[in-house]
C-alpha cells in the first residue's frame, strides 16, 4: 500500500536548483534511508513532503487519515516549557477533547430536555475516544519514554532551553514517540546523541512495524537500520535496494559504466564530426557526411557525472605553546548548580584528547570553563603559555543574514574577494553556496563555513565541540585526515568512535567526575 507519492517534484533557492522532475513513493513498512552530499536538499524534501515548504513544480499526495511524525533538527522549543510540557504536547488533541468534554459538563447543568441528549451523546463520545487511546495513563507514558531516554534523570520539571544539544534532540524525539505516527520522518536524529541512546533508537527502529525515512551521515546507523536507501545527487532520486553499504557498492559501479558509456560516446561524436567537417563539402562523400550528420543530430548525448568538490581541510599552524596547555586545579564546573566533582587534569603540549559520555553532564560546560567563556564555581584554570585557541561550537551564533563572503570577511577584513572565495571552495562550496544567505545553507554547508573560519587563524590548541554533526561522509573523512596530520593540539567532544579511533592519544569518560548521570 502507498502512503506517500511524491510526483515531478522541482525546487531551488534562487537561481540554484536543489532538484528537478524528482518522483518518490513511500510504501507500508519500508525502513528508507536519504542519503546525499551536504546541499543535496535531503532537508529541503523532507519540508515539502510535510507541508512546511511549497514546491516550485509538482505534487504530494499523502494516503487518507495517515498521520506523519517529523523529528526537526531546528525545531523552537519555547522558554518556560519543561520536559513534562513538551512530551505532553504528544497528546495535544486528546487534552482539547478533555477540555471540550468539561464544557459539556458545565453546560449540562443547565441545558433544557431539548439540548441535553446531544449533549450526553457528545459526552459520551468523546469519553470513549478517551479510554480507547489510554487518556488517563499518559503521565505514565510520558514518564516511561523519557526513562527510556535518560530524561528522567535531567529532570522532567527542567526548562527546555537550557538544555544541551543532545537532551534538546531527545525531548524532540520522545514527543515524536508518544505521538505513535502512522510514519516516521527523521531528520539527523544522531546528532547529539550519546552512544548509549543511539543504541536504543537502534533497536527501536529495527522493532518499528510501520515505514520511516532517516536523514543521517552515520553509516553504521544507517547500516543497521534502513532497508531501502534513496541517494539524492545533481537535483536527481535514485533508489536502490539495501542497505548503506550495498548503495555504495552499486553506486560505484553504475558511476563508473556511465563514465565508460560517457568516453566512448565522446569518441564517436569526436569521429562523426571529423568526417562529417572533411567530407561535407565533397559532391561524392556529401550524402556519407549528411547520414553522419543524421545520427549525431539524434544521438541522445550521454551528461558527464559532475563531481562534487571535494573539501580539503587545513589548520594553519602557530609556533608550538608551552609544555603543559592548561592545568584544571580541583575544578568543580557549572552555572547555579555544581556539574561535576572537584576535577584535577593536566593536559601536554601535542596530545589530541576526547571529552565522551552521556548528554548532558557537562561536557561543553568543560570545554568552555577551560577556554575561560563561562567562570569556575569553584577550583581554578591555569592556562600555559603561548596559547593560540581556536574554538568550534555545537550550533552557528550570530547573524545569519549574511552571505558566506560577508561572513569571513568579517572574520578577515583585511583579504581580498579571491582570496575569500579561494577558502570556501577549499572547503567544499560551489560559487552559488557561496554567494548565498548562511540561513539558507544545510547544517553541513553551515559547518564548513565555520571550519573554514577556524582553519584560517593560525592556532596550536583546537577545542571542538561535536564537529561532525551535519557534516557529509566526505567532509567527515576529510577532517579526520586533516586532524590527524595537524601538528599543534586538540580537545575533542565527539560520540563517533570511528572517527576520532587513529589519531586520539587519550580519552576521557565524562562519567568519572560529573554530577549528572543519564
Amino acid at each position: 500500500m502507498s502512503i506517500l507519492n511524491v510526483a515531478h517534484l522541482s525546487h531551488g533557492f534562487g537561481d540554484r536548483t536543489v532538484f528537478a522532475d524528482v518522483s518518490f513513493r513511500l510504501l507500508k513498512g519500508e525502513h528508507i534511508g536519504l542519503v546525499g552530499a551536504n546541499g543535496e536538499g535531503k532537508s529541503t524534501f523532507l519540508n515539502i513532503v510535510t507541508g512546511k515548504l511549497m514546491p516550485d513544480e509538482g505534487t504530494v499526495e499523502w494516503a487518507k487519515n495517515v498521520r506523519a511524525g517529523y523529528l526537526d533538527q531546528h525545531a523552537v522549543l519555547t522558554k518556560g516549557m519543561c520536559v513534562r510540557d513538551v512530551l505532553s504536547l504528544a497528546f495535544a488533541s486528546l487534552y482539547e477533547l478533555e477540555e471540550r468534554m468539561n464544557e459539556l459538563c458545565a453546560q449540562m447543568g443547565d441545558a433544557d430536555e431539548n439540548s441535553l441528549p446531544a449533549m450526553m451523546e457528545e459526552f459520551s463520545e468523546i469519553q470513549e475516544r478517551l479510554e480507547v487511546h489510554d487518556f488517563y495513563n499518559i503521565d505514565s507514558k510520558v514518564e516511561e519514554i523519557a526513562r527510556a531516554l535518560g530524561l528522567a534523570e535531567i529532570g522532567l520539571t527542567r526548562d527546555v532551553t537550557e538544555l544541551s544539544g543532545g537532551q534538546r534532540t531527545k525531548v524532540l524525539l520522545g514527543k515524536l514517540l508518544l505521538e505513535k505516527p502512522d510514519i516516521l520522518l527523521l531528520d539527523e536524529p544522531t546528532n547529539y546523541l550519546d552512544v548509549e541512546h543511539i543504541e536504543w533508537l537502534k533497536r527501536y527502529l529495527n522493532d518499528y512495524e510501520n515505514a520511516f525515512i532517516l536523514i543521517s551521515h552515520d553509516i553504521p546507523f544507517l547500516n543497521s537500520v534502513v532497508n531501502l536507501v534513496y541517494h539524492m545527487e545533481n537535483g536527481e532520486l535514485n533508489r536502490y535496494v539495501g542497505n548503506y553499504d550495498k548503495f555504495k557498492e552499486i553506486y560505484e559501479v553504475k558511476k563508473s559504466q556511465l563514465e565508460a558509456a560517457y568516453k566512448r560516446q565522446q569518441q564517436e561524436i569526436s569521429e562523426l564530426e571529423d568526417f562529417v567537417a572533411r567530407n561535407k563539402a565533397r559532391v561524392a562523400t556529401r550524402n556519407m557526411a549528411m547520414s553522419r550528420q543524421k545520427k549525431l543530430d539524434k544521438m541522445e548525448v550521454i551528461e558527464k557525472v559532475k563531481e562534487k568538490p571535494k573539501p580539503e581541510f587545513h589548520f594553519r599552524e602557530a609556533r608550538a605553546a608551552s609544555r603543559y596547555l592548561f592545568s584544571a586545579e580541583r575544578l568543580v564546573i557549572g552555572y547555579e548548580e555544581p556539574l561535576s566533582r572537584p576535577i584535577s587534569f593536566v593536559m601536554e603540549r601535542g596530545e589530541k584528547l576526547v571529552l565522551t559520555g552521556a548528554n548532558g553532564i557537562g561536557k561543553t560546560t568543560l570545554l568552555k570553563t577551560i577556554i575561560g567563556l563561562i567562570p569556575a564555581l569553584s577550583g581554578k584554570v591555569v592556562p600555559g603559555d603561548y596559547l593560540y585557541q581556536g574554538y568550534f561550537e555545537q550550533e552557528m551564533t550570530g547573524a545569519k543574514n549574511n552571505t558566506c563572503i560577508e561572513e569571513l570577511w568579517c572574520e578577515y577584513p583585511s583579504w581580498t574577494q579571491y582570496e575569500i572565495r579561494s577558502a570556501l571552495a577549499k572547503c567544499g562550496l560551489t560559487t552559488k553556496h557561496i554567494e548565498s544567505q548562511v540561513r539558507v545553507l544545510s547544517g553541513g554547508e553551515q559547518a564548513k563555513v565555520r571550519l573554514c573560519k577556524l582553519m584560517n587563524r593560525e592556532t596550536n590548541f583546537l577545542l571542538l565541540d561535536e564537529p561532525t554533526n551535519h557534516l557529509d561522509v566526505e567532509a567527515k573523512e576529510e577532517l579526520k585526515r586533516s586532524l590527524t596530520e595537524y601538528g599543534g593540539s586538540i580537545l575533542l567532544i565527539c560520540h563517533e568512535p570511528d572517527f576520532y579511533e587513529g589519531f586520539a592519544t587519550r580519552v576521557i569518560d565524562g562519567r568519572s567526575w560529573t554530577l549528572k548521570l543519564s
